[in-house]
């Protein structure tokens, strides 16, 4: 997907970006700042606490991925402003991480808790940087074959996107009986309730356009959750006993967001690319 993108991006994209600094200034405080204090809010409200905190803490502290970066092109969004966007909080994300979650959650946490700094590197390298410039360099050098090259790449990204909803539905790694009808309830809200008001609410009183505004909704909805499940792994590790209880529910709450921010983000697409308005823009 990112091979796929980069085949339609040139450097005058992100040059645009920085000129008007606006919307990329916006996302990074909103991811950083507004979003964490929207779920602290949405734990006081409804009360929240134990692991389901802990996993809505940890989904807030990490930055979106590069699965954002496929939505915001798929829904017609600013896809410049989108990578921007998830580059610059990746990298913050090594500072910015451990502090949200010491401040929201920082009771449960071990006293050696330190972020996997190698494996964020490498991810920003491998998975978003190298396939964009090497799309950027295909369109530069071949510009009549890139726009064939983005779509077929695009295409095959959404079957991969298919199969992570099916697989992450029917893996069995959310037991719906263990985690609670309730509790799968409140996460379902709580992606809705982060996209609405801090990812499209905020960029709309600022007076951002629609494509950015897009970009922001989808980088502040679509969490990288791979890296939430690297962390919870490191933070409450399956084989120490006296926190595996603790950690289940994180990894359950991580892995239902995964799944709900994936359908809830391909039904509003479906929406908005058949001419929906408001809120369907995503």
């Amino acid at each position: 997907a990112m091979l796929g993108m980069g085949a339609t991006l040139t450097i005058k994209d992100f040059r645009d970006v920085l000129v008007e600094p606006l919307a990329i200034s916006a996302g990074m405080l909103i991811q950083l700042v507004a979003v964490p204090l929207a779920a602290l809010l949405f734990i006081y409200v409804f009360g929240i606490g134990g692991g389901i905190a802990v996993g809505i803490a940890m989904i807030v502290a990490i930055p979106g991925g590069t699965m954002s970066n496929i939505f915001t092109y798929l829904a017609r969004g600013s896809v410049a402003l989108s990578i921007s966007v998830t580059a610059v909080t990746t990298l913050i994300c090594l500072v910015t991480t451990p502090l949200i979650l010491v401040l929201m959650i920082g009771d449960y946490l071990p006293a050696d808790f330190t972020m996997p700094k190698g494996r964020i590197m490498k991810e920003i390298a491998l998975t978003l940087l190298l396939p964009l410039s090497i799309g950027m360099l295909y369109l530069y050098v071949f510009p009549r074959s890139a726009p064939a090259l983005s779509k077929w790449c695009i295409r095959a990204s959404l079957l991969g996107i298919l199969a992570i909803i099916v697989g992450s539905g029917s893996a069995g790694r959310l037991d719906v009986s263990a985690f609670g009808y309730d509790n799968l309830m409140l996460i379902l809200l709580f992606v809705v309730f982060i996209a609405v008001l801090p990812g499209y609410l905020i960029p709309k009183l600022i007076g951002l356009s629609k494509p950015d505004t897009t970009a922001i909704l989808c980088e502040v909805s679509v969490r990288n959750i791979n890296l939430g499940i690297l962390i919870k792994a490191s933070v409450f590790p399956a084989a120490v006993a006296q926190t595996a209880q603790l950690g289940n529910a994180v990894l359950l709450s991580l892995v239902a967001y995964g799944v709900f921010m994936l359908v809830v983000g391909a039904v509003a697409i479906g929406i908005n690319r058949l001419g929906g308005t408001g809120l369907k823009t995503a």
